[in-house]
């Protein structure tokens, strides 16, 4: 369902995923469902440019002033291995709290989502919430959120 995965929050996509009701699926059903990820600091090194893997990144969107966030689907250099993520830019001279969630899709499979719960990115940085890697050659995409803002869905890699 491509429509219940613009819906912002790891809930919602669990939700819809397994086709159960709001009134039936509380907190405790989506953590669950969601693994954890990872966060990784970057400092001032743009992830995607340092990285030898293919990224394909949603739009970038602003989450509150002076921070922006994008999710993405990766692919490692040999092509075997994918992974989701959600890139956190803090153009803010102080630290700034996030949580991020995403999932990982083929076109007929949910492969898994991920959250990581609140971190600080660290003043005028890069911070990235890694989900798990995947052995996957079909191709994938991710939807994503970041302090509940949904960040759409990134291209096919």
């Amino acid at each position: 369902m491509r429509f219940a995965r613009m819906v912002t929050g790891s809930t919602a996509i669990i939700t819809a995923v397994l086709g159960l009701s709001l009134a039936t699926a509380g907190p405790a059903a989506a953590a669950a469902a969601a693994d954890s990820g990872t966060w990784r600091a970057y400092g001032n090194t743009n992830p995607i440019t340092s990285s030898p893997s293919t990224w394909r990144c949603a739009g970038t969107k602003a989450i509150a002033a002076s921070v922006a966030a994008q999710v993405c689907a990766i692919r490692s250099p040999g092509g075997g291995a994918v992974q989701a993520a959600v890139i956190v830019r803090n153009n803010r001279t102080s630290l700034y709290s996030v949580k991020a969630s995403m999932d990982l899709y083929t076109s007929s499979a949910r492969l898994g989502s991920w959250v990581c719960s609140s971190s600080g990115v660290g003043p005028n940085s890069w911070s990235v919430c890694f989900g798990r890697t995947m052995s996957q050659s079909a191709a994938v995409d991710s939807s994503g959120a970041a302090n509940n803002v949904g960040l759409g869905i990134s291209p096919k890699v």
